[in-house]
């Protein structure tokens, strides 16, 4: 069966751990990422890709993800902003290359060919302006 991820964004920690209970679009700002994008995409390779890919930061360097709720049934983490602004000004050569880059890099059950991988970017990138325009922090629900 595997583990599902989804992203959505919330003002704060507080909110964002209330989140796993009602799921209501309403209480996530209406800013979630393709109105509750469901994935097989962990948040740790999401990260990893952009901040590699876009920003050149070696896989090293990546921030840690951080834990805002751990269930027996779900966990609840946050993305850094590092990993969410740098998409708001990225260009199109720069989504076209990080695309690339993924698409060589095995990842089981993520997207596998760079066309897949830079729809998945731009995306996000319209996530990322949602999240910025209404002030809201990347989260991800993370649940078997």
């Amino acid at each position: 069966m595997g583990v599902t991820y989804k992203y959505f964004g919330a003002p704060d920690g507080a909110t964002a751990a209330r989140v796993p209970i009602s799921m209501r679009p309403e209480e996530l700002g209406g800013d979630e990422l393709g109105q509750g994008m469901f994935t097989k995409i962990k948040p740790e390779t999401v990260a990893a890709m952009v901040l590699t890919g876009i920003e050149g930061v070696p896989l090293h360097r990546v921030p840690p993800l951080e834990l805002v709720v751990l269930h027996p049934d779900y966990a609840v983490v946050k993305l850094p902003m590092t990993v969410v602004d740098p998409l708001r000004g990225v260009g199109e050569e720069s989504v076209g290359a990080a695309a690339f880059i993924w698409s060589t890099v095995p990842d089981r059950g993520g997207p596998r060919d760079a066309f897949t991988v830079y729809q998945l970017l731009h995306e996000w990138q319209d996530f990322s302006h949602r999240l910025h325009e209404a002030g809201h922090q990347a989260y991800c629900l993370v649940w078997p």
